[in-house]
């Protein structure tokens, strides 16, 4: 039975992502709805990403394609967009509807052929609507959340990695940079002499330009063209550079998709977007310190589709760019500012061998949580503040070292480094005592014969240590006398219950203190204590 003229069809819209993806700010805000239409049921919403920051009235969709360029991995695609606050159902939802029009073909070069999802998210009831439109009619849509959207995703999904080392010759003008100077596009016979059987240009009077053909095999053109070289006279003396890049791309497929038709639609566009991202930034700072880019892969949690995120491993994870661009990812991704999601920690492992190994050897020699096997203090009424994760446990003559005497706080710090690692906010390994004195020496702290001393540490050289490898800083709580004890053991009590870190207590404390309140061990569990 056919409808009747002018009513609208229903269509299906599923929804993967997380309902407080789409709703968790109050303020007027935009998301771009992510999908796969090659490769899911159609209108199917894996992903929202928020808009650049001020973009929800009129987003800059130059920037917000340039970042979604290289944030999503190819094989997705923005299938739509929801406006967060709306007052006005049928003027939003047109409205984003365009925009995410303009956003895609920004991103793809031409009109999604697919169709398009526009929402809006009632700023008075909080409820989400959604019109799609296929073709030049706007359809009534009924939405469906997947109970199981991994499932959907991953049941006939794979992912595909490619990674590309290169190594590419730059040169550079060795003075000022900003002098302009013109390229010329010039007919390869501009280069031959005019009579060429003339032997007095022979090569060792002749100035030599080294030529590479390349033929564009992926490409036919039914127009015969003259052969052309684009011509760049050096302005001045040129410095040769080479750079080294690592491309590492993922991408989303079916399964049963032909390996040709990857490789062509897929793979091959991943691998140039990915580049003329790494270009840009290698381009910004030719006259100082080569940028070490390297791409990162993650899922971070809530979100079902992997997203790619460059990062400069110059200066480590603690430069202050790096901390601002990982800032803005969470944003972005709608991820909590307090949890250290998109470290390098946190990104993709595709090599398992390594990890296996790391992981048996780390399981046979380190006690974990230990402060869970200690008996309760039996104190009526007591509360007890824990340590807020895990940790490994480092103590005397472990890995071989005799340190008895004299490396009670190099444990100490091994075992917070630990902590630091287990909850994802840092990669770095957990230092050496030998490493744990380079770091004192090279900010000054210790003379170079501290090196491979047996010399002991406290909890001033903790802090050093700690601020120099992970970016950390610390507060020293200092007690005179037993009778400030049970006000500290209050002070470090909320440490625990609003921050959770570890803490390390001097052995000149527990020296100077008669007794210990029942208390006091379980607040510095997991902390080593001599």
């Amino acid at each position: 039975m056919e409808a009747a003229a002018g009513s609208r069809r229903r269509l299906t819209l599923r929804l993967l992502c997380p309902k407080k993806s789409l709703v968790a700010r109050p303020s007027p805000s935009l998301r771009w709805l992510v999908g796969s239409p090659r490769f899911l049921p159609p209108l199917t919403v894996a992903a929202a990403l928020r808009s650049l920051p001020d973009g929800a009235s009129s987003p800059d969709l130059q920037r917000e394609a340039e970042e979604i360029r290289g944030l999503l991995v190819r094989g997705f695609d923005i299938v739509g967009a929801l406006h967060v606050g709306s007052a006005d159902f049928d003027a939003d939802a047109g409205r984003v509807l365009g925009l995410a029009r303009a956003l895609r073909e920004r991103l793809c070069g031409e009109r999604a052929s697919h169709g398009m999802v526009g929402g809006c998210v009632d700023a008075a009831s909080g409820e989400i609507r959604f019109l799609v439109s296929e073709g030049d009619g706007l359809e009534a849509t009924e939405v469906v959340w997947e109970d199981e959207p991994g499932r959907l995703l991953w049941e006939k999904g794979c992912l595909l990695r490619c990674e590309l080392p290169l190594k590419l010759p730059l040169y550079v003008p060795s003075d000022d940079m900003s002098e302009e100077y013109n390229a010329n596009i010039v007919s390869c016979s501009k280069f031959f002499p005019a009579k060429r059987y003339n032997l007095s240009l022979t090569r060792e009077s002749a100035d030599a330009i080294q030529i590479t053909i390349l033929s564009n095999q992926s490409f036919n053109s039914s127009k015969a063209n003259t052969p052309v070289v684009e011509y760049f006279p050096a302005p001045a003396l040129a410095n040769l550079r080479l750079i080294n890049l690592k491309l590492d791309i993922l991408c989303y497929s079916s399964v049963d998709f032909p390996v040709a038709a990857a490789v062509s639609e897929l793979v091959i566009p991943g691998l140039a977007d990915q580049l003329n991202i790494m270009k840009k930034a290698i381009v910004s700072e030719l006259t100082t310190q080569q940028p070490q880019l390297c791409p990162y892969h993650f899922v971070p949690p809530g979100l079902f589709i992997p997203v790619t995120a460059i990062y400069d491993t110059r200066y480590g994870e603690i430069e202050e760019k790096q901390s601002e661009l990982r800032r803005n990812l969470h944003l972005r991704l709608q991820l909590p500012l307090d949890r250290p999601l998109l470290r390098i920690s946190n990104a993709l492992n595709f090599s398992m061998e390594g990890t296996v190994k790391k992981a048996s050897k780390n399981g046979s020699s380190l006690l974990r949580d230990v402060h869970k096997e200690i008996p309760s203090s039996g104190v009526s009424g007591g509360i007890m503040s824990l340590i807020d994760g895990s940790y490994e446990y480092y103590h005397y003559l472990h890995d071989g070292i005799d340190d008895n005497g004299w490396g009670c706080a190099y444990r100490s710090l091994q075992t917070i480094v630990s902590w630091y690692r287990l909850q994802q906010y840092s990669s770095i390994n957990v230092p050496s005592h030998r490493e744990i004195q380079q770091v004192l020496v090279e900010i000054g702290d210790k003379d170079p014969s501290f090196i491979g001393s047996r010399e002991w540490i406290g909890a001033i050289e903790l802090s050093f240590v700690l601020d120099r490898l992970l970016g950390v800083s610390c507060k020293i709580i200092n007690v005179r006398s037993g009778d400030e004890l049970p006000e500290k053991c209050r002070e470090l009590a909320i440490h625990f219950e609003t921050q959770g870190t570890p803490v390390m207590i001097g052995e000149r404390i527990m020296c100077n203190v008669p007794f210990a309140p029942p208390f006091l061990l379980t607040l510095l569990c997991g902390v080593h204590m001599r």
